[in-house]
């Protein structure tokens, strides 16, 4: 099998960058070792302590610790790795079915007796429907064309174009390419043999194989394409592992600062709002960064190798798919920042994941439910109007066709007024737990009652 020229080259660059990327680790490695002198000058130079505000990013204190969160999370191999493996599974399900496809087989077609210009034209057409082409080998005699039908020589066999003959019999119900063309070409002759029957003329018949077919309309609803339905499917996954992902990032790193101290040096010079703003906020850049390498990898290979596992997909669904990924983003970090903050060990993050994860996972399961049924439920549509789980109900409506562009823009203001009322109520969390050690912090520790 050839490799063609568009994947060689883009194998190629990736190479090239992994090797850059090495390089250009070992070489600030060996810059950091020297204090950057570049190994001339070993002594070490003294640095005066400058106000964080003097350089701080765009954004300030929100922006500072948003750049640190990008650095971390760059450095961390687990999170390279993760990016690799990812870039790994896009690229295999883009290049291996483009490389092992193949241009379909001709249809051997014998022709026995006289076959007129319209008959090859309406044996044309239906190959054109089945999705392959006709190859025509002419046959001076029945008898010597049952013999090549049977020595697979010839796949089908006209006779005076008003007998079709084939080797075995043909499954009408059947999608093979073979079938699909016996089916069609017995119909188009058929239609053919009536027009030539009506004494037509060349001009008639023209007119009636340009007729348009008359417009249908239902009462029910549309049926939902095949396309729309696995458009919606693939964004559900999609959006249900970049959610749970993602919130697995802020929870486990605010943990770690916590249980390292790390948190205490920050918050010398950052108040704790701030500091959650800008973690939630350095995560959501990571992930939104690593979302749309992902896709735009996936998208040149599909063009490089001519690949249609993009083909029929529905922009609507997709871009749906996108504002919910970062709606969902927005309204869980807050939640598992401050979760993270309440927990001291790996074992106590777990216990405060499971009850976080239960409505995501409601939600996926549900909405899983309606894709595959291609119908939406009431449960659905109340998922989709719920902060926690509307991620994934909405954009299954939008490819199911159940919901309205005023009742998208009502969940997102749900969605979006819920998001700011829970970054608040995070933030007293976060606030008021972070600097508690020692042991697991309980929400009753960081909301006191009131003294009677």
């Amino acid at each position: 099998m050839t490799v063609p020229v568009a994947v060689r080259v883009v194998a190629g660059a990736g190479v090239a960058t992994l090797v850059g990327v090495r390089i250009w680790r070992v070489a600030t490695r060996s810059r950091r070792a020297t204090g950057g002198t570049g190994g001339g000058d070993l002594r070490p130079r003294s640095r005066r302590p400058r106000p964080a505000r003097d350089h701080a990013p765009f954004g300030g204190d929100v922006g500072l610790v948003a750049g640190r969160e990008i650095r971390e999370r760059f450095r961390s191999r687990v999170f390279r790795i993760g990016t690799i493996a990812m870039l790994a599974i896009v690229a295999g399900a883009v290049l291996i079915p483009a490389l092992t496809r193949g241009t379909p087989t001709p249809q051997r077609v014998g022709v026995v007796g006289s076959l007129p210009a319209p008959l090859r034209a309406a044996l044309t057409t239906a190959a054109r429907g089945a999705g392959t082409s006709v190859r025509y080998a002419t046959e001076p005699d029945e008898a010597r064309a049952d013999r090549d039908l049977r020595a697979g020589r010839l796949d089908v066999v006209v006779v005076d174009g008003r007998r079709l003959v084939t080797g075995t019999p043909v499954d009408t119900s059947s999608t093979s390419t073979a079938s699909r063309f016996v089916v069609a070409a017995s119909k188009e002759l058929g239609i053919a043999l009536a027009l030539e029957a009506a004494h037509l003329t060349p001009a008639q018949s023209a007119t009636l194989g340009r007729a348009a077919p008359v417009p249908v309309v239902s009462l029910a609803p549309r049926h939902v394409s095949g396309a729309a339905k696995a458009t919606a499917l693939l964004a559900l996954i999609i959006v249900f592992v970049m959610l749970t992902q993602y919130g697995g990032w802020t929870l486990m790193g605010v943990m770690e600062e916590k249980s390292s101290r790390v948190s205490e040096v920050l918050l010398a010079t950052v108040s704790p709002v701030r500091l959650l703003a800008g973690k939630v906020t350095g995560i959501g850049l990571m992930a939104l960064a690593q979302a749309s390498v992902i896709a735009g990898v996936a998208l040149v290979l599909a063009v490089a190798v001519g690949s249609n596992l993009l083909a029929g997909s529905a922009p609507s669904v997709l871009a749906a798919a996108f504002v919910w990924l970062v709606l969902g983003y927005a309204f869980t970090c807050w939640l598992y920042a401050a979760a993270g903050s309440m927990a001291e060990r790996q074992d106590q993050v777990q216990t405060l994941a499971v009850p976080l994860s239960i409505p995501a996972l409601i939600g996926y399961v549900v909405s899983l439910t309606a894709v595959s049924s291609g119908s939406a439920s009431a449960f659905v549509t109340v998922l989709a109007y719920l902060p926690p789980t509307a991620p994934f109900a909405m954009p299954v409506l939008v490819g199911l066709g159940a919901v309205t562009w005023w009742q998208f823009l009502v969940s997102i203001a749900i969605t979006v007024a819920s998001t700011v009322a829970v970054a608040r109520v995070a933030a007293a969390v976060y606030r008021r737990a972070i600097l508690r050690t020692g042991r697991r912090v309980r929400l009753r520790d960081v909301f006191p009652r009131p003294a009677r």
